[in-house]
């Protein structure tokens, strides 16, 4: 389990194609990868990867096609940067809130303006995944803990969120030009109660 605190500003090295459509990374990462060991998990922009080889501070993953479907990752070229975060322990401290890794669909990046201390970005929703944000509430977005500004339903629902300056410059949000890709994964929270009231009804 992670909590969408972003610790280090990764780089993939490497990109290398796999049988099957699938695709091996090669990331750098000093910081998580200090303490890490073969089969250790390790969130690449929100979605959780084994790494499987750890060579000076840098680590392999294999991706498979499904992952590359559904998030951006199948995106990433060498020297692109990416957010990574090491899975909580369990006597951490919880700076987030409950993320797992696991990607519910790609965002887009509709509009971004900056005020005096702080940057609004606005993303669109993929079909589905609107019902399960509320305003104040929580979201992932490219692996990082975010609140749910101004959340706006209809034909292309798209949501809002508020980047402070360490987020800006700690993190690939700082980055993001509109029309970019995002990885968005929603509270599992709100998906386990729609699926407890489902069983209900």
């Amino acid at each position: 389990m992670f909590t969408g605190i972003v610790e280090e500003l990764g780089r993939v090295v490497a990109v290398t194609a796999l049988p099957e459509d699938a695709a091996r990374l090669v990331v750098a990462g000093p910081r998580v990868t200090s303490d890490a060991v073969p089969g250790a998990s390790i969130a690449v922009n929100g979605t959780c990867l084994t790494a499987v080889d750890l060579v000076d501070g840098t680590f392999s993953a294999d991706v498979m096609a499904e992952t590359l479907r559904r998030t951006t990752l199948g995106a990433l070229q060498p020297g692109d940067p990416v957010n990574l975060e090491r899975p909580m322990p369990a006597d951490g401290r919880f700076g987030g809130h409950i993320v797992q890794g696991h990607v519910d669909g790609v965002g887009t990046i509709r509009a971004r303006r900056s005020t005096a201390h702080w940057e609004v970005v606005e993303i669109t929703l993929p079909p589905g995944l609107a019902r399960y944000l509320v305003a104040q509430g929580s979201i992932t977005v490219d692996g990082v803990s975010l609140t749910v500004v101004e959340l706006v339903d209809g034909e292309q629902p798209w949501f809002s969120v508020s980047l402070i300056p360490t987020t800006l410059a700690e993190t690939t949000l700082g980055r993001r030009a509109v029309g970019d890709g995002v990885n968005l994964e929603v509270d599992v929270l709100a998906k386990y109660v729609e699926r407890m009231l489902g069983a209900r009804a």
